[in-house]
């Protein structure tokens, strides 16, 4: 056998392992069905932007390891993630924080915040949230409910906020002071020059094949190594035989614009129902870009079918139920490590991927 591991994905999960098997004196060869390395956080530039081809990926985490890490293969800058809420035409800070409270309210102190939100919430009569829209108000009464969250969040998933669990709404903050930074993290930021250098720092001395379907070509890559490290969709991987797992998935709209700023920030979200997009990335503002011109993306959110990019699991009982059976199966696979968002059907931040590459790299390569 040529190699050492055969590395499907040449995504976050993928660069990072290859970069671990180099450094192990190992060889490893990377494919990707894709015409380009890096995966979803791939950046391709367009009138001197580095924009962000399959949606805003800003690195954030509390782990230290992984941002040393990382910064071994970019220079990060001091990017603040501070969205805005676009409803039919009213502005409102996010997080939702005390200048959101304000102009939602006219409220002045976090003690009036408080005693607003929890009015509306014993007015729901919610104790036990059971599903997202109660947690919603729970967490930031009705108001900001209606408002802010109920459009949005039906848009992203394409199901009632009744129908969605409470946990995709816990890890939203909500802040009693002026703090808009979206993101509790210690360490947050853009690689200048985008992701995709960042990916090819990581794969460098590593052989990369791009526009190679592993799926249609298995057997022969298969016979090339000893090991392969699989980061695709699992139930792809077996077939679909168990059932097909649940995914959302994002179309863009990106559009060049001949003036210098279309809205002030890097993200704006159309929180009403009836605006068809989720939200508008102006993706200069990630780098703080004097450009000329600008480059923005709206975001439609739609149901998965196969052939489309699956972008976010949807980690209901039934999908969580129907992964588990296919990780029973993938454990017989001796030969095949499954890892990242798709090989193991998980909603992962960034960080989240790289730390998890490198515990299966401990643990893999010594």
């Amino acid at each position: 056998m040529k190699y050492d591991y055969l590395i499907v994905g040449a995504g976050l999960y993928g660069a990072v392992f290859a970069h671990e098997a180099k450094k192990a004196g190992k060889k490893a060869l990377v494919i990707d069905r894709r015409n380009h390395i890096a995966g979803n956080v791939y950046t391709e530039e367009i009138e001197g932007i580095n924009v962000h081809k399959y949606g805003a990926h800003i690195f954030h985490t509390n782990n230290k390891e992984v941002w040393k890490y990382v910064n071994q293969f970019a220079e990060f800058n001091r990017f603040t993630n501070s969205p805005i809420a676009n409803y039919k035409g009213e502005l409102y800070s996010l997080p939702f924080n005390m200048y959101t409270f304000n102009k939602m309210w006219g409220v002045v102190t976090p003690e009036e915040a408080a005693a607003k939100i929890e009015e509306q919430r014993m007015a729901a009569g919610i104790t036990e949230p059971k599903n997202l829209e109660e947690q919603a108000i729970s967490l930031v009464g009705t108001d900001i409910y209606e408002k802010l969250v109920k459009g949005y969040t039906e848009k992203q998933w394409g199901r009632p906020c009744s129908e969605l669990p409470a946990f995709i709404i816990r890890r939203l903050p909500v802040r009693l002071t002026f703090d808009n930074n979206y993101f509790n993290a210690l360490y947050q930021g853009i690689p200048q020059g985008g992701y995709t250098k960042m990916a090819a720092n990581m794969l460098e001395g590593t052989e990369v094949r791009c526009g190679v379907d592993y799926l249609k070509q298995k057997r022969e890559l298969d016979a090339l190594a000893e090991r392969v490290v699989y980061t695709g969709a699992i139930d792809a991987y077996f077939g679909y035989k168990l059932g097909v797992l649940e995914y959302r998935s994002v179309r863009f709209e990106t559009e060049v614009l001949d003036k210098p700023n279309f809205q002030g920030n890097a993200a704006v979200n159309y929180t009403d129902a009836q605006i068809p997009w989720t939200r508008i990335i102006e993706h200069k503002w990630f780098e703080s870009g004097t450009q000329p011109k600008t480059v923005i993306s709206r975001e439609y959110s739609s149901e998965w079918k196969r052939g489309d990019e699956p972008y976010y699991p949807v980690n209901d009982e039934k999908n969580t139920k129907l992964y588990e059976k296919y990780k029973e199966l993938s454990e017989s696979e001796e030969r095949v490590i499954f890892g990242g968002r798709l090989g193991e059907y998980r909603y992962y931040d960034m960080d989240a991927v790289i730390a998890s590459a490198l515990d299966k790299c401990k643990a893999e390569l010594g």
